[in-house]
């Protein structure tokens, strides 16, 4: 489907009856395309965590019911979901009646798993089991106050480079921002690193991560171009690269891509 008619950016309804019609696909494969992957076939394991905090249905007896989910898409996923159209989604469920917290994981699992083309996970929470807000990951070495004179504010890989000492380290940082590729509206993120190979020159890392202030592409784009990058101009034996992105509209975004099917978003963090 064109990205211009995607509800993102317009004025829309509130629904007040369950549609999942409301549902936007977005094709995975321009942007790959755009990072030089052609043939269909990409090199990481990975998906992208989603995290919804306002869900809510009518119980049978009418009186409603709050939960918040976990929702995890494949990067294999044909498709990722707009997320203006996920939103609105989730907010058709309000008046509709559900038999029990398992009816609805259930319809929201079929639906996102019908538009995205591939099986999507979806757990639900109480709110009284909302994760807690932690600091950073234990063991991720932070880059944010390297030594950097030549910032600049394009995107350019230009920066990123590797020596010849062999490692195995984790970094992390908390400035990365693109721009959403419909509104402009500000994303902000933490970005994490962890690799096997030839030691990456951490002011570089961040002189990178800045480039992205100006940025126009989608979160899970964002991940995929990092984990590109680094893989061709760094050459690591291994890498993980995730990201955390805050909340906007009662949902945030986490992808993280890895060479090995072994993986994870890391911790929800106090941004979230």
């Amino acid at each position: 489907m064109a990205l211009h008619n995607a509800p993102l950016g317009k004025s829309s309804d509130y629904p007040d009856q369950y549609d999942p019609s409301l549902l936007f696909p977005v094709a995975r494969e321009e942007n790959r395309r755009r990072i030089g992957l052609e043939d269909g076939r990409w090199p990481w394991f990975g998906e992208d965590l989603w995290q919804a905090w306002e869900i809510s249905w009518l119980r049978p007896g009418g009186v409603p019911a709050v939960a918040w989910g976990e929702i995890r898409f494949p990067a294999a996923s044909p498709s990722i979901i707009e997320s203006k159209s996920l939103k609105l989604y989730l907010n058709s469920l309000n008046q509709a009646v559900f038999s029990s917290a398992d009816q609805v994981a259930e319809t929201i699992t079929a639906d996102l798993s019908s538009a995205c083309g591939a099986a999507v996970t979806v757990r639900l929470f109480s709110v009284d089991e909302s994760a807690p807000a932690e600091g950073r990951p234990q063991g991720y070495e932070l880059i944010d106050d390297e030594p950097v004179d030549d910032v600049v504010y394009e995107y350019s890989a230009d920066s990123l480079s590797a020596g010849e000492e062999v490692v195995s380290e984790q970094l992390c940082s908390h400035l990365l921002k693109s721009n959403c590729p419909v509104t402009g509206q500000p994303d902000w993120a933490s970005v994490f690193v962890r690799y096997t190979g030839p030691k990456i020159d951490r002011a570089g890392l961040l002189r990178y991560v800045v480039s992205f202030r100006q940025k126009q592409d989608f979160h899970e784009h964002c991940v995929e171009t990092v984990f590109t990058d680094l893989m061709a101009r760094c050459q690591p034996t291994e890498l993980m690269v995730c990201a955390r992105y805050t909340r906007r509209g009662g949902l945030d975004i986490n992808p993280w891509r890895s060479t090995r099917a072994e993986g994870d978003a890391g911790p929800r963090l106090v941004r979230q």
